[in-house]
């Protein structure tokens, strides 16, 4: 471990100081929730698991919404957190006391309170190893305060200091991330039944998620989509693992690809809401699934015909020499493929000319997002590599997985993920850009996500990060007062009735918020833009070489969205009144 994201305080205030004596770098954070979804961005980027410290009780508590999003979204994290002295424990209210391991057991996968300062060692090891063995997630190492203060044996405090000094300087220096616990070798059995299933398909698919991007699958399978060309479809967070620009990708072709696939290959995914649990209609029915996991749940073991119980990177690579060993591949696959490549083609002829077209004001998202793509086309130029793009919001998230593309290199998408948990954003860009080694990273928000965590727009001044938060401001959840009229009419007479006050809607921020201004008075740059040509020129400045943390207030027409964003069927219909 070499990154830490945390809050100091009580009793944990020594140990952050003294953690760049051991070569650890630690980031300060104003909130623990939004250094907890740092931590689980730098244990996606890097294999690595980032240490997130916190103080007792409440700080813990906080902290929990972190470890549980890393957990949903199989990040490695090692939470560290004080707690009280054992000698006041059980008196009637040690301060900030609390069953802390009882709290985390069950959002980690491992957890632990140290008795002793010579514990801390075998323990912490014990805790990283279970956080990145198998569906990595998060660990939990109890620190009280007595032992925090306690006496560490010279032997090994000479030997910690030495592996400190002796180490890379962090993340960002470029260390390799250590071997993952990819599961067993793969089960020659199951290989020889999964390559038999595929090569009886007509209508293979390969479904890429984030965990072949966290596993380093990129090699492996895009060797596989060369080979093999089998159509192949990435989740948000698993795009660039094979390119979107290679022609065998269906994510523009997504439902037909679903419903069309006999036979899928679903590596380091889970058939959970975002693969519609492989059930009808979105998937054929007679659908069989090929799961590439190294610890699949029962639900998605039961639902699989194979089970590969290794890692992404691992199952590519066996199963394109399983399937060569084989003789020549099947043809009847070439119809299905070129099928879905024409409606894929035909798919972003559309909304690229949707996007050329676009030049509304007041803004919409379709004008916007074409500024910001551009700006990180430009930005991919300069520095030679593709910027990390963080996006959340439902309505902001959906339009940025739709048009800031095409994803060409893993690792560059990170967004609200399987929990779609809002307030991840300022944290994911911090940990972007403090494990980016200086490249330049995007927060695209909506105004109500990054409400979550706007604190942190101080971290981001602080460090002097190269971040640019590109703000769409619509003044609310979804978008201002998006009730019926008779919901607006029976709410104020219910108001009026109980003698309450006029509130705002249930929807609604206040009118004209400068998120800019805010950004400015941390020491940040901050602009605003209502025109596409202010958005242009803002973007342009908030991107320069040496630009430092800025921020773009995008002032979006309020009507532009949809409630829920492309989710918004799991609301009910509004009531009958």
């Amino acid at each position: 471990m070499r990154l830490v994201f945390g809050v100091v305080g009580i009793p944990v205030t020594e140990l952050a100081t003294s953690l760049a004596a051991a070569g650890i770098r630690y980031i300060g954070f104003r909130n623990e929730q939004a250094a907890g979804y740092a931590a689980a961005t730098a244990g996606f980027l890097t294999r690595v698991p980032a240490g997130l410290l916190t103080v007792s009780g409440p700080g813990l508590v906080n902290a929990l919404a972190g470890a549980a999003h890393a957990r949903a979204n199989c990040a490695p994290l090692l939470l560290l957190a004080g707690s009280a002295h054992a000698d006041e424990l059980g008196r009637g209210g040690a301060f900030q006391e609390l069953d802390q391991v009882a709290a985390a057991a069950p959002w980690c996968k491992f957890t632990a309170r140290l008795t002793t300062a010579a514990d801390a060692a075998p323990v912490i090891a014990a805790a990283v190893k279970a956080a990145v063995r198998g569906r990595p997630g998060a660990a939990y190492v109890d620190l009280p305060a007595h032992v925090l203060m306690g006496a560490v044996d010279p032997e090994v405090a000479a030997a910690a200091r030495g592996g400190g000094r002796g180490g890379p300087r962090g993340d960002a220096a470029g260390a390799p991330p250590p071997p993952v616990d990819a599961g067993d070798p793969v089960d020659a059995a199951a290989l020889a039944a999964a390559a038999a299933l595929l090569r009886s398909a007509r209508r293979p698919l390969l479904v890429i998620g984030k965990g072949a991007a966290y596993g380093r699958a990129e090699a492996s399978l895009r060797a596989l989509v060369a080979a093999t060309r089998v159509p192949f479809l990435p989740t948000s967070m698993g795009r660039g693992v094979v390119p979107d620009d290679d022609g065998a990708c269906a994510g523009a072709a997504r439902g037909a690809a679903l419903a069309g696939a006999d036979v899928a290959v679903v590596f380091g995914a889970r058939l959970n809401w975002q693969l519609h649990f492989g059930d009808p209609p979105r998937w054929a029915p007679t659908v069989k699934f090929i799961l590439v996991d190294p610890e699949p749940s029962p639900e998605d073991a039961a639902r699989a015909a194979v089970v590969l119980a290794c890692g992404a990177a691992e199952g590519g690579a066996a199963l394109g020499a399983a399937l060569a060993a084989r003789g020549p591949l099947p043809t009847a696959w070439l119809p299905w493929g070129d099928g879905l490549a024409a409606k894929a083609t035909a798919a972003k002829a559309k909304l690229e000319a949707r996007l050329t077209a676009a030049h509304a004001h007041p803004l919409d998202y379709w004008t916007a997002m074409k500024c910001v793509r551009a700006a990180a086309t430009a930005v991919a130029r300069a520095q030679g590599s593709p910027p990390v793009v963080v996006s959340e919001g439902a309505n902001t998230m959906d339009m940025a997985r739709l048009t800031l593309g095409p994803v060409t290199s893993p690792r560059t998408r990170v967004d609200a993920g399987t929990w779609g948990t809002m307030g991840v954003g300022p944290g994911a860009a911090v940990a972007a850009a403090v494990v980016g080694g200086g490249a330049r990273v995007f927060a695209v928000e909506g105004d109500s996500a990054l409400g979550f965590s706007l604190a942190e727009l101080e971290t981001m001044v602080r460090y002097r990060l190269p971040i640019t938060v590109v703000v769409f401001n619509n003044g609310g959840v979804y978008g201002g007062d998006r009730r019926a009229p008779e919901a607006i009419a029976a709410a104020a007479a219910g108001a009026s009735a109980a003698g309450l006050p006029p509130d705002p809607p249930p929807t609604a921020f206040a009118p004209g918020a400068r998120h800019d201004l805010v950004m400015a008075a941390f020491g940040g740059a901050g602009f605003r833009a209502a025109t596409e040509g202010e958005l242009r020129a803002a973007l342009a400045r908030a991107t320069a070489r040496g630009a430092g943390p800025a921020l773009i207030d995008v002032v979006i027409d309020p009507a532009a969205g949809v409630e829920s964003g492309s989710v918004h069927a799991f609301n009910g219909p509004p009531p009958k009144l």
